[in-house]
């Protein structure tokens, strides 16, 4: 098969990355794959991840290899360590993965709620019962400027989040980067609503949830991330927190049919905050990583 790889122009450059693009086609000029590969900084400046697409008619005919040899090779010239990609769990990209020397380091299990099955007087018990020290409060878009520092240090709640062998590094944020994140959703044409738990003796944010919502209020939302900060941990705050932010989602998007999450398979406690809640399982993925 004769292959043409044509690098694209992508649009997706932000000032914490950028992402580069490649079409293969055939003699025909008939699409036959994509990659993408995001260049990461902040933090991450040793890390590419990956998104590789082939059309299954295409497969085996090596559309796959020219492009991942495209992609790595840049990842290379960019000075980074190590190249990650994610793949359902046994499918022929998981496989293709493995089979090119990309090595398991994270499993996530993948979950969804069905707004049809929210138990609204439960999650309105779970939201009004008492936290002693602190309050929940949320904003829709951007985060007000009184909150915008203490919200930026508590994304450090991820920092230590179970990631078994994947070397994420750790996501430098402040005030500047979490604007320019609830900016990126707006410009799309989506809705960014999050939660937070305050500490009433300082006033400082303890911990956070971030769920996006489709621009026309219909089809499922997708939670971000949700996480307490070391100090805070043991109260609860995370079940409080996401119960508030499932309340409010079947409150305000009546033609939302459900809610999807994913969560590391070794994070127990999160799992088992999303099975209280009511999300079901509907697949796992692998993430595999290639050390450059």
């Amino acid at each position: 098969m004769s292959l043409r790889i044509t690098p694209l122009t992508d649009p997706a450059h932000g000032p914490h990355g950028r992402r580069l693009a490649w079409l293969a086609s055939d003699a025909d000029s008939i699409p036959a794959g994509t990659a993408f590969l995001r260049l990461l900084d902040g933090g991450q400046e040793h890390l590419a991840e990956l998104d590789l697409r082939v059309h299954p008619a295409e497969r085996r005919k090596g559309v796959g290899s020219r492009l991942l040899n495209t992609a790595v090779a840049t990842a290379r010239d960019n000075a980074r360590r190590r190249v990650v990609a994610q793949a359902e769990a046994g499918s022929p990209g998981d496989h293709f993965l493995a089979a090119r020397g990309f090595r398991k380091v994270l499993t996530f299990r993948y979950t969804r709620l069905a707004m049809a099955d929210v138990d609204t007087i439960v999650l309105a018990g779970i939201v009004e019962r008492p936290h002693p020290g602190y309050r929940l409060t949320s904003w829709q878009g951007t985060v007000p400027d009184d909150l915008a520092r203490t919200f930026a240090a508590s994304r450090r709640a991820m920092d230590d989040m179970p990631m078994d062998d994947a070397e994420y590094g750790t996501v430098a944020w402040d005030v500047d980067r979490v604007r320019a994140a609830a900016k990126a959703v707006e410009q799309r044409g989506d809705h960014l609503h999050t939660v937070v738990a305050i500490d009433a003796s300082n006033r400082s944010i303890a911990g956070f949830t971030e769920l996006v919502i489709p621009g026309n209020g219909a089809g499922d939302g997708q939670h971000y991330g949700t996480g307490v900060l070391p100090q805070h941990r043991g109260h609860g705050l995370g079940r409080w927190m996401k119960a508030e932010s499932i309340r409010q989602a079947h409150r305000d998007y009546p033609d939302l049919d459900g809610l999807l999450t994913d969560t590391a398979d070794s994070n127990a406690h999160m799992r088992r905050i999303n099975d209280d809640l009511g999300y079901t399982p509907t697949h796992t993925t692998h993430q595999r990583q290639l050390d450059l």
